[in-house]
């Protein structure tokens, strides 16, 4: 077990540097999903995530600025079809995410 000054140092610090971007609910959602594909059709998304058209438009619009994912729109049959993935940058943000939540839960006390 690391001495309390080795804690007190570091406990903080993961948490601090977590991706807030990411980190909201809905935007965590979508990259989830995201990650684990190569890419997902807009209906598909918000079905999965139980997100409005507008709230899932919305959220994507933030993740697209910050360059975290590609957005494509093409028309099939007429229609609109709009299809999401990750870009390299969101791919990378999305796991240095993940080592940073999993060092803040490995670093909490046990009870």
């Amino acid at each position: 077990m690391s001495s309390s000054k080795n804690a007190d140092s570091k406990d903080h610090q993961p948490i601090a540097e977590i991706d807030r971007l990411i980190h909201e609910p809905a935007r965590l959602m979508i990259m989830a999903y995201l990650y684990v594909v190569e890419s997902a059709d807009f209906l598909f998304l918000m079905h999965q995530t139980g997100l409005t058209h507008g709230n899932l438009s919305s959220h994507m619009s933030k993740l697209e600025a910050a360059g975290y994912i590609e957005v494509v729109k093409e028309f099939v049959d007429r229609k609109p079809h709009t299809l999401l993935q990750l870009t390299d940058k969101g791919r990378a943000a999305f796991q240095e995410y993940r080592q940073s939540m999993m060092q803040v839960l490995d670093d909490l006390p046990e009870s």
